[in-house]
């Protein structure tokens, strides 16, 4: 179940444990989190706090395209992770105004009733992060409500952060980011048309918009895509701007399903990025840019073991 408004909460998803934060990605890291709100409260309904759109899409609208996961990918992810509702507040001008001794208040206590609390060490909230753990510590307390606060989890490169997995989609290390995700990093939206080249040559492609998306690196991938009744079909996909095609202004993400011939146009498909093959590059012709796609699935039926 997924909320998207603090007023009239139903009383399902009152008195519960709640993991607070952004959770953009629903990493290891948050995983942590959750399941220390059901730790310290196995007795209560387990949940996720978080915002959207993210407080940064709000106060930086103009920054580039940076998310991990948009919210149904987000709700899917902590659902898997065992929480049974996600409380998506709507962050705009009111709740960016709200300081935080009312949030903790009219939020967390009135419209939810949360019992316990759980979040990182540097969870910041209210108007300008006004409240800090510290601050929550005491406010829970004033109001009868546990917190954990749970520590950074970290392997040997350091924290595992949002913000250090989108630098390693950036790099074009899709494994590495999915070993601190916990499963590979995809790209969701719907299929929608292309200019059908693709299919001249043997290799039709579903495109998918990137939207809002963190742009991974420009190049070639072996991907698994998730389709609306839960099939998963292996593929290859480029991710970029087509320059021997001309060029196109945005990047897309361009996936052709091995061994598959159905139609997907307008559905949602959600498409992991398993493996970096090369990066994106210009050929001379077009001729020479059929025979790399060639190799490419090749490779990519290789390392998907297909």
């Amino acid at each position: 179940m997924i909320l998207t408004d603090w007023h009239g909460v139903p009383e399902t998803a009152r008195g519960a444990t709640l993991a607070l934060g952004n959770l953009d990605g629903v990493h290891l890291g948050h995983v942590a989190v959750l399941a220390a709100a059901h730790q310290a409260r196995p007795d209560l309904p387990l949940g996720a706090l978080t915002f959207e759109p993210h407080p940064r899409e709000h106060f930086r609208p103009d920054d580039p395209p940076f998310r991990l996961t948009l919210l149904p990918a987000k709700a899917a992810a902590l659902a898997a992770a065992g929480a049974q509702h996600v409380v998506a507040l709507p962050f705009g001008t009111e709740l960016a105004a709200m300081s935080a001794a009312d949030f903790v208040e009219i939020v967390l206590h009135g419209a939810l009733g949360a019992r316990h609390l759980a979040c990182g060490p540097d969870f910041a909230f209210g108007h300008r992060r006004g409240g800090d753990v510290k601050f929550l510590r005491q406010a829970a307390e004033a109001l009868g409500i546990g917190l954990s606060i749970v520590p950074h989890l970290a392997d040997a490169e350091g924290a595992i952060s949002s913000t250090r997995i989108r630098r390693l989609l950036q790099d074009g290390y899709p494994e590495r980011a999915a070993a601190l995700l916990g499963r590979s990093f995809a790209i969701t939206g719907p299929v929608t048309h292309g200019d059908a080249r693709g299919r001249t040559i043997g290799f039709p492609t579903a495109n998918i918009p990137l939207g809002r998306h963190l742009e991974p690196a420009r190049g070639v991938y072996a991907v698994r895509a998730t389709l609306p009744d839960g099939r998963v079909v292996p593929g290859v996909a480029n991710l970029g701007r087509r320059p021997t095609l001309g060029g196109d202004p945005i990047s897309r993400l361009e996936a052709h399903l091995f061994d598959f011939a159905e139609d997907l146009y307008g559905q949602e498909v959600s498409v992991a990025l398993v493996a970096f093959i090369r990066e994106e590059r210009k050929f001379t012709d077009f001729p020479a840019l059929v025979a790399q796609i060639r190799m490419d699935a090749a490779q990519a039926r290789t390392l998907l073991a297909v």
